[in-house]
C-alpha cells in the first residue's frame, strides 16, 4: 500500500526544472522534487501549490519526491484503464462468418441433389458415355469441358525433294511451301520471309 505526504510546493526553479516541496507536517526538511515526477494536467509547476507524493531516494541515497499529484488527480494506473472489450462483438463476427459458410454449402447442395440423379442414371445406361442432352442442362459451373476436334490439314501437293533455289520453282505458293518446310533452302536473300521475289512472289 502507498503511503503518501501532502506538502507545499516551496520553490522552483523554471530554468533548470526542479524545486522543493515542504511537508504540511512540518518538522522535517524540504524534499526535493523534479520537473519528470510532475504530471502533465495541471500545466507547470506553481510555487504555493498543494501536492501529495510518495518519498524516494535518488542516486545519491537522498531524499526526493516520487508520483507527485495535484488535488483531485488520480494515479496514472488509474487513468489509464482499458474499458473491457464486450463479449458480444467477437461471437457476432464468428457467426456471420459460420452463417456464410453454410448458406455456400447449401447451395452447392442443392445443385448436385438436382443434377446428379438423371446424370448418375444416364451414364449406367449408356455405359459410362454422359448424353449431351443431360450435359447441355447441367450448369456451367457444373458442365464438363468437351475437347474440340481440330480440322485436319488440308494435303499439300507440294514435298521436299532437294530443289534449294528459286529457278527450280514453278510458283510462289512452292516457293513458300520450300522455304517454310525444307532445309537448306536458298530463296529469300533479305530474310523477310518472302520468297523469290523477283521471279516469282512479286
Amino acid at each position: 500500500m502507498e503511503i503518501r505526504i501532502e506538502g507545499v510546493l516551496k520553490s522552483w526553479n523554471k530554468e533548470r526544472g526542479f524545486g522543493f516541496i515542504e511537508p504540511l507536517s512540518g518538522g522535517g526538511q524540504d524534499i526535493f522534487v523534479h520537473a519528470s515526477d510532475f504530471p502533465r494536467q495541471g500545466g507547470a509547476p506553481r510555487p504555493g501549490e498543494r501536492l501529495t507524493f510518495e518519498i524516494g531516494l535518488n542516486a545519491e541515497g537522498k531524499k526526493k519526491a516520487l508520483q507527485v499529484r495535484r488535488p483531485g488527480q488520480r494515479s496514472a494506473k488509474g487513468a489509464r484503464r482499458v474499458p473491457p472489450r464486450h463479449a458480444g462483438a467477437g461471437w457476432s463476427g464468428a457467426w456471420l462468418g459460420r452463417l456464410a459458410l453454410l448458406v455456400g454449402v447449401v447451395a452447392v447442395g442443392a445443385v448436385g441433389y438436382r443434377f446428379a440423379p438423371p446424370l448418375l442414371a444416364a451414364l449406367h445406361a449408356g455405359g459410362g458415355a454422359a448424353p449431351q442432352a443431360v450435359i447441355a442442362h447441367a450448369p456451367a459451373a457444373v458442365q464438363p469441358a468437351l475437347p474440340q476436334a481440330r480440322p485436319a490439314p488440308a494435303p499439300s501437293s507440294y514435298h521436299c525433294d532437294g530443289r534449294t533455289h528459286c529457278a527450280q520453282m514453278t510458283s510462289c505458293q512452292e516457293a513458300t511451301y520450300f522455304l517454310r518446310n525444307c532445309p537448306g533452302v536458298e530463296m529469300d536473300g533479305n530474310h523477310d520471309g518472302v520468297p523469290c521475289e523477283k521471279q516469282w512472289c512479286n
